[in-house]
């Protein structure tokens, strides 16, 4: 069995994941999120709060927003978000 440590810790919109490989941090709202790892992967999730139903894409190094699903802003994230969720 592996050694496991993660704490985080937020302020409003913010959030500082601390864990055994180093500090990440994320930025979002109920059902919408987009982080950065310790390790420099970048994870967005899009969620519908309080079903357990949603969405996550994780992207290499150096990417802030995933460009595996073909959006290059942020404008355009939170549209197709809108239209996972309607």
């Amino acid at each position: 069995m592996g050694f496991i440590f993660r704490k985080s810790i937020g302020r409003g919109p913010f959030r500082i994941n601390l864990s055994k490989r180093g500090v990440g941090f994320s930025v979002g709202v109920r059902g919408f999120r987009i982080g950065r790892s310790a390790t420099g992967r970048t994870t967005t999730r899009v969620s519908v709060p309080g079903t357990g139903a949603g969405w996550q894409s994780s992207s290499k190094k150096g990417c802030l927003v995933p460009l595996a699903l073909g959006i290059g802003t942020l404008g355009g994230l939170m549209a197709a978000s809108a239209r996972l969720l309607s």
